[in-house]
């Protein structure tokens, strides 16, 4: 079970670190009404991912064993691809300036619509977290459990977390965002690593 905790926490925190649509959402939500009426938004990805997990788990559940292990593999790909995105940003000192954005959403439910549009989550079901869930679920129910348990604990605390430092300290200036792009480079190479080393061991092991 502590190999899909691991899994789960990871995912979690490079995809809260990345600059995206949501991070920008809770920026001017921020300087709109302060970092304390904005903490709920943190909350809005249980919201969202729900019809995505379902649909994507629902399709995936159908699928043979072994094609599950070539999405496996096309995960790993698709993190070593963010991750090298990532790092490109970090190496070029191009961050994202959520601050330009002129979209402000003024509810936890309208933050789950800027997440239902971000094709991020429509990624990360189909190719990492739909197929864990259900090697996890194969295994175990409680670790598939665990491994949603995890991530969306990890997902809302680093929103939280991001909420309160924009809030609060000038953190998440141009070097703050720095920071918080190669560890999120890290986080995403290191688990793309892992999801090619176990879907191509499970593809060439012998039956």
């Amino acid at each position: 079970m502590l190999q899909y905790l691991m899994i789960g926490a990871s995912y979690a925190l490079a995809a809260g670190l990345q600059p995206g649509p949501l991070q920008a959402f809770f920026l001017t939500k921020v300087a709109e009404n302060g970092w304390r009426r904005t903490l709920p938004a943190a909350f809005a990805p249980l919201i969202s991912d729900g019809p995505i997990a379902l649909i994507a788990l629902l399709i995936l559940s159908y699928l043979p064993d072994s094609f599950q292990e070539i999405l496996q593999i096309a995960g790993g790909l698709l993190l070593l691809y963010f991750a090298w995105s990532t790092f490109r940003s970090w190496k070029t000192n191009q961050t994202s300036n959520p601050e330009n954005t002129t979209s402000t959403p003024a509810t936890v439910l309208q933050a789950a619509l800027v997440n239902l549009f971000n094709p991020n989550p429509y990624l990360g079901w189909s190719l990492v977290m739909g197929p864990t869930v259900l090697l996890a679920w194969g295994e175990k129910p409680l670790y598939a459990i665990s491994l949603l348990g995890a991530f969306y604990l990890v997902m809302i605390s680093t929103s939280m977390v991001l909420i309160l430092l924009m809030g609060t300290t000038g953190f998440l200036n141009q070097s703050g965002r720095r920071i918080l792009l190669l560890i999120s480079a890290l986080l995403l190479a290191g688990l793309g690593i892992y999801y090619l080393g176990t879907g191509g061991y499970a593809l060439i092991k012998p039956a």
